[in-house]
């Protein structure tokens, strides 16, 4: 029978993967782009840190070929930057030109150590506030700097002396200087707003990079207007100076290369941990992988030490030209390498152009650069975290002292801070008093001593002295309204009780969601969703000789399945078949391996029932009642008000979720819902009968209805799983197979053959994963199965009628046990499905910093 295509909602579907042709015309044109800001840019960064610039496009050449060969963040630019320009420009004026690039070639060997030692990750560990404010002190130092340029001065190497005599070269500018390098800075920021508001030349002239446009502009307008303004020079290539020994304290030459290393090492890895984050949001099929930041780290090294051995600049990833590569469409290293290629070529065929181009102009586009390196948007970000103390320290530090010195105040600085976060408890006394007067009255006081924050060694003498407060024999509650409480406050704090209540007053110690404190129990590790074999406070303890007797529970199985039977394994093994009884709406607790069920026990057969590997005899409790005391304990004081609310008010879930009765696939942990969320539907394989055809068990087909039509769900969720025992019974199916036809259990399968003839169907495409191959055919089955059980849906008729109307959506969903991952499936932006189903990887948010 036909059935109406589902109506799905999900990521958009990947495209098919581009061909090689297709991949080698959008780096083409990608790595142009990135050229085009690359040129103008290096001649600049090389004019602020004082450095010949023939280094700057030695640099951009270098950093392009290599990293692009060697480095493991396939689209990142890496080339000189803004932010390495403070430390260069100390460099050279301490040790001049030659001995900088020697330094640059120690720093990348330094770097080359780093990456082999694995320790990109924990240069991540700095804290985003320290990175932040060190990037704006260098804009900051820029920007001073190069305003000098831009009114045809020339800059001291301290940004205090060039704050103070700033307006003094304000009155003596030059206009023609000041002329081109506003027209510049105007060109910059107008630029970007022609493809919203310049009509089709707008959309058209945008596609020119800002930078490019900019430099272009004002060196026309300076060449018409016969401007005599100094303008770049570069000499011939056979005088360009190479490295020599480094000259000077070894001291001072070790804190150069450690200064250089950490702080190219931190900003690539940074450039190269946002550019992950933009190629994320790709479509499936033009994504790259992502970065591997150790090998980035090493081609980094080998980057900066080929560019100091050839006179150049030191390199480290640019966020800009890497943004830039990306829109563009840059989809492999071929973009990195090829703009690299182009930056050669330019610095060998187009001297004579590049020489026309006035340094103020090169001044004014980097003076911009360095302002946008104040960024606001992480500024607030960091106020936003408390953290605008070390953003200020860090950036203060970095203009007025340097870049080292201003990195170790802002690490200092943040050391301070989150200390006295964890010290910092706020110890609060407040008195209750009752009404009434004399002894009678008194002793009806309350002394409410609260305290916010985390309770350390460090916070006990305020402690003290606020506990001192309280009257003896009058009562006192103490609120705990942090997360943690070392052994020395809990001792602080027990004595004083202890003391307290011997001299005739009360105690009540509380936390934060008003249950009673306690010192907690040395055996007690468990965290949420752990199984009962390792839950701790669940464990039955061995059943006693009476327990043996007459009495209640007599006869009660043990609840705790041994280990190889498929109630343990929840039918994910190849071995088993489906893992519970068909069950229609509702939930199975629990799994059964038929075979295993069937087999009589012996020395190769599956333990029996209720077998443990230690024979010790189990409380007739279980562990089922273990895990309900802990609830009572744990959760239930949690969540009582929530579900006294769904209690009067009635269920308002939004979201029918359809899933294996397997007890690995655990929908509120996948989920994060709670109580009034779901409403869930569990069966053995995640089958949904078509309509017609429930074969007298109407359970499922109730469901769906209660669902759609009383509770009115506005989305349906099918969710397969790997390791399914009832797709491996489907797919592995043999002779036995008819001597288990006649059995609940082989009727039920019998649902599920819509989806193994859909999997054995050659002129039907298989669903995939679309970060990677299917492991194996069982895999691809449970994909299968999840698509045709969307089709089943679509054809019940509450369920069409609800997609007609627009109010309803269905979603497929594999839940990957091994490597708790969750898949949702594509589809087109027509809502029809998709000829070749693709599943995508679901990936937690990006935290903000």
């Amino acid at each position: 029978m036909s059935h109406r295509p589902p109506v799905l909602s999900g990521p958009t579907a990947a495209p098919d993967p581009p061909t090689p042709r297709q991949r080698w015309s959008a780096d083409l044109s990608a790595s142009v782009t990135v050229f085009l800001i690359a040129l103008p840019l290096s001649l600049g960064i090389a004019l602020a840190a004082g450095a010949p610039l023939q280094s700057g496009l030695v640099a951009a050449a270098v950093g392009g070929v290599v990293c692009g060969r060697l480095g493991g963040a396939p689209l990142q630019i890496t080339g000189p930057a803004a932010g390495l320009t403070v430390i260069t420009a100390e460099l050279i004026q301490q040790y001049g030109w030659q001995t900088t690039c020697a330094i640059t070639v120690l720093a990348g060997a330094a770097q080359v150590g780093l990456g082999f030692l694995r320790v990109a990750r924990s240069a991540l560990a700095v804290s985003p506030a320290v990175v932040h404010g060190m990037l704006a002190g260098i804009g900051c130092t820029i920007a001073l700097a190069q305003l000098h340029v831009m009114l045809g001065g020339d800059p001291d190497s301290s940004p205090l002396t060039n704050a103070l005599e700033l307006p003094g070269r304000i009155t003596a500018v030059q206009p023609a200087a000041l002329s081109v390098s506003s027209l510049t800075v105007v060109v910059l920021l107008a630029w970007p707003r022609l493809k919203q508001h310049g009509g089709a030349f707008g959309a058209a002239a945008a596609r020119v990079p800002a930078a490019l446009a900019a430099v272009c502009l004002a060196t026309l307008a300076a060449v018409l207007a016969g401007a005599g303004l100094p303008r770049v020079d570069l000499p011939s290539w056979r005088s360009h100076a190479l490295p020599g020994l480094p000259e000077g304290p070894v001291l001072g030459l070790s804190t150069a290369i450690l200064t250089l290393t950490l702080v190219a090492s931190v900003q690539a890895l940074l450039a190269a941990v946002a550019a992950d984050k933009l190629t994320a949001a790709r479509e499936a099929g033009t994504r790259v992988p992502r970065s591997d930041l150790d090998r980035e780290l090493r081609a980094h090294g080998v980057a900066n030490a080929v560019s100091g051995a050839l006179g150049g600049l030191p390199v480290t990833g640019v966020a800009v030209r890497s943004t830039a590569n990306i829109a563009a469409g840059a989809v492999s290293r071929n973009s990195a390498l090829l703009q690299g290629v182009w930056v050669l070529l330019a610095a060998g065929l187009l001297v004579g152009v590049l020489e026309l181009i006035p340094l103020a102009v090169l001044g004014a586009l980097v003076m911009v650069v360095g302002v946008r390196m104040i960024n606001f948007g992480h500024i607030r970000k960091v106020a936003r975290h408390r953290e605008a103390v070390v953003f200020g320290a860090t950036s203060v530090s970095v203009v007025l002292l340097g870049v080292l010195e201003g990195v170790g105040v802002g690490i200092a600085v943040a050391v301070v801070l989150a200390l006295h976060r964890l010290a910092g408890a706020r110890i609060d006394v407040a008195h209750d008093a009752a009404d009434g007067h004399g002894a009678a009255a008194r002793s009806r006081d309350v002394y409410r001593i609260v305290v916010r924050g985390q309770l350390t060694f460090l916070a006990v003498p305020r402690l003290s002295r606020a506990l001192a407060q309280v009257p003896e024999g009058a009562k006192a509650v103490v609120e705990l309204e942090g997360s943690f409480m070392d052994h020395a406050a809990y001792e602080a704090l027990e004595d004083w009780r202890a003391t307290h209540t011997a001299a005739g007053g009360e105690v009540e110690v509380s936390g934060r969601g008003g249950e009673g404190i306690g010192e907690p129990a040395t055996t007690h590790v468990c965290t949420p969703w752990t199984p009962w074999r390792n839950h701790q406070c669940t464990r039955p303890a061995p059943a006693r000789p009476e327990d043996s007797s007459d009495g209640p529970g007599r006869g009660v199985p043990p609840l705790d399945p041994a280990p190889g039977t498929g109630a343990e394994s929840g039918g994910g093994t190849a071995r088993d078949v489906p893992d519970a009884p068909a069950a229609g709406a509702g939930e199975a607790a629990g799994s059964s391996d038929a075979r295993g069920a069937r087999s009589a026990p012996g020395a190769d057969g599956p333990a029996p029932a209720g077998h443990r590997d230690d024979d010790a005899p189990l409380s007739h409790r279980g562990q089922l009642l273990g895990g309900v005391r802990n609830f009572q304990r744990s959760t239930a004081p949690l969540v009582r008000d929530e579900l006294a609310r769904l209690a009067r008010e009635g269920q308002r879930p939004s979201q029918l979720f359809l899933t294996c009765a397997d007890s690995r696939v655990v929908t509120s942990m996948i989920t994060s819902s709670g109580p009034g969320d779901l409403f869930t539907v569990r069966n053995v394989g995640n089958l949904v009968p078509p309509p017609g055809e429930e074969r007298g068990d109407q359970s499922v087909a109730a469901a769906i209805e209660y669902a759609v039509d009383v509770l009115r769900v506005t989305s349906v969720t099918v969710c397969g799983h790997s390791g399914c025992g009832a797709m491996q019974a489907l797919h592995t199916a043999s002779a036995a197979a008819s001597e288990t036809a006649g059995t609940p259990l082989g009727r039920w399968l019998q649902h599920g053959r819509p989806s193994l003839e859909r999997f054995r169907t050659a002129a039907r495409v298989a669903p995939r994963l679309a970060d990677r191959e299917t492991a194996d055919p069982l895999e691809a089955l449970c994909l299968t199965n999840v698509v045709q059980q969307l089709e089943h849906l679509a054809a019940h008729a509450c369920v069409a009628r609800r997609l007609g109307e627009g109010t309803l959506e269905l979603h497929g969903m594999y839940f990957h046990v091994g490597e708790a991952q969750a898949y949702v499936l594509d589809a087109p932006a027509g809502g029809a499905l998709a000829p070749e189903p693709v599943f995508a990887a679901v990936r937690p948010d990006p935290v903000a910093l």
